[in-house]
């Protein structure tokens, strides 16, 4: 299994912990924004390198 299907699984099993808890749009907000705060988080180097190692991956 990738990494990046752990951390989908992951975020997804943390969306349905806090539906219950805290509504559905804030979790959603939160499963959403937390991954997106972090790639705002990277300098614009890190960012590139990452863009490229996705779409390698994807075999383009």
């Amino acid at each position: 299994m990738s990494v990046r299907t752990k951390v989908v699984i992951g975020g997804v099993a943390v969306g349905l912990l806090l539906w219950p808890l805290i509504g559905f749009w804030f979790a959603l907000l939160v499963v959403l924004g937390v991954p997106a705060v972090a790639y705002l988080a990277l300098d614009p180097g890190q960012r590139r390198r990452l863009r490229r190692a996705n779409r390698r991956e994807l075999g383009r």
